[in-house]
């Protein structure tokens, strides 16, 4: 029984952790909210990869997955959003509210995640984890450059891209690993080094930099192939 539900444990250790996230999201503490996201991406790796090494999958637990990254990665970065625009320099008391349009398109993202057979290994479009971890790294950017992520245009720009690529058919690749070999692996294994270096560097302001490499690596990877093909 408990080999059993074991990975649905962690897949809700990742809501739980979403949850706290969103209250710290809503009461303006965005960069504690950052850390319980990277949380929430720990347990939501690990539960999948929980499954297929007790060879427990389920539907159940599929559907309990996508339930939780709706929280932790669908809901939380448009709370993000709409936090970053209401304290932009464009003043409107609606405005805020177009953030919310990253949690409808992560909505759909999940939903055609479910039902598309093509999505078994890699992704068509970006996935919402890596998306949510670019909206986090924003408060850490205004630090340094609040007179740029202030912008409300520069933000819309962001939430506008950012949906798009969710639902888009650009080929992503999954950081799962069936072995370790590097000739088989190597295009994931120069995205988790460079990416290393990028955030030992720059921390939290190294992310709009990776997610750049992820979508570019993404590329080379599956250079000459088209979203019809199995990936």
């Amino acid at each position: 029984m408990l080999k059993k539900n074991l990975p649905n444990a962690i897949t809700c250790a990742n809501l739980f952790s979403g949850c706290i996230g969103i209250v710290f999201a809503f009461k303006g503490h965005l960069e504690t909210t950052a850390y319980f996201v990277i949380l929430s991406g720990i347990f939501d790796f690990f539960d999948g990869m929980v499954a297929r090494l007790l060879n427990v999958k389920s539907a159940i637990g599929k559907d309990l997955d996508s339930l939780a990254d709706m929280v932790s990665f669908g809901f939380l970065p448009g709370v993000i959003m709409f936090h970053l625009l209401k304290a932009s320099d464009y003043s409107s008391e609606y405005l805020p509210y177009l953030g919310f349009i990253i949690t409808v398109f992560s909505a759909i993202r999940l939903a055609k995640f479910n039902n598309d057979s093509r999505q078994t290994e890699d992704f068509i479009g970006l996935n919402t984890p890596m998306n949510t971890l670019f909206i986090c790294s924003l408060p850490f950017i205004a630090h340094d450059y609040p007179q740029i992520i202030s912008s409300s245009i520069l933000l819309i720009a962001i939430t506008a891209i950012t949906s798009f690529l969710l639902v888009s058919e650009i080929k992503i690749f999954s950081l799962k690993f069936s072995n370790l070999s590097w000739a088989k692996n190597k295009i994931k294994f120069i995205f988790l080094i460079l990416s290393a270096i990028l955030i030992a560097f720059l921390q939290f302001a190294a992310i709009p930099f990776v997610l750049v490499l992820y979508i570019a690596l993404s590329f080379l990877h599956f250079k000459g192939t088209t979203p019809d093909q199995k990936i």
